[in-house]
């Protein structure tokens, strides 16, 4: 029914900065039979949960190049060397890495089903332009340029806010549950087992949460990292 490859980004290089579905369920057994309790499993996490994590990571990259903007725009100097460490994260993490994989095992199920055919080509379309967007951003802030080039990337950065706001919605709301109720329950769970695989492999032992902490540093090097500067006075 139709709706109508970059290596990991090292800390230490983004910055300057130092180096700093089924989960087990344990039955108790009664009380006379004295047995000991079976080691408790670590819950799977499973491929949309996954993916949806990653869009956790792009929304506050999109908050890093919102905030490029503002200084922008407000005549400041814009601050080049986080811009171009939040890009890279895109490029090699959400890019090279997260798309990879909606590309490879999320769209062709989905068509294969007769699925939301329509909403996938426009995702793959904007995976390009996307694509095309980071690479000029990249290549405007890796150093320094005059007003007219920053009024380049602020289109740009702009235009990719504009298009991942509604891309990364679409998918959480509609494009996953629609991949898990095509995918057999067994095929899910190898799944899940082959995205963790990948995601170590590509970016290390901590995986997510050590990209997590990249971002982070980027946030604070901005000044955006206290949530609680979000919060609307009462």
């Amino acid at each position: 029914m139709d709706d109508r490859g970059s290596p990991a980004v090292r800390r230490r290089d983004l910055l300057g900065l130092p180096a700093a579905l089924a989960g087990a369920v344990t039955v108790a057994a009664p009380a006379a039979a004295a047995a000991p309790r079976a080691p408790e499993r670590e819950a799977e996490v499973t491929p949309p949960e996954d993916l949806m994590r990653e869009h956790g990571v792009l929304k506050r990259l999109l908050l890093v190049y919102r905030e490029g903007i503002r200084r922008a725009e407000g005549g400041e100097r814009v601050p080049a060397q986080p811009l171009n460490a939040a890009a890279r994260i895109i490029r090699g993490f959400i890019e090279d890495y997260h798309e990879q994989l909606e590309e490879k095992y999320v769209f062709p199920r989905l068509r294969e089903a007769g699925r939301l055919t329509g909403t996938v080509s426009v995702l793959q379309l904007q995976h390009r332009r996307g694509r095309e967007l980071t690479g000029r951003i990249l290549t405007a802030t890796r150093r320094t340029r005059g007003a007219r080039a920053a009024h380049t990337l602020v289109a740009d950065m702009a235009a990719f806010v504009r298009m991942y706001e509604p891309h990364e919605a679409r998918e959480d709301t509609v494009v996953f549950p629609a991949f898990r109720q095509v995918v057999p329950s067994k095929e899910f769970l190898r799944l899940a087992e082959v995205f963790e695989d990948e995601e170590h492999r590509r970016f290390g032992p901590r995986g997510f949460e050590g990209v997590v902490d990249q971002v982070a540093d980027i946030e604070k090097a901005l000044g955006i990292y206290d949530l609680s500067r979000f919060t609307p006075a009462g």
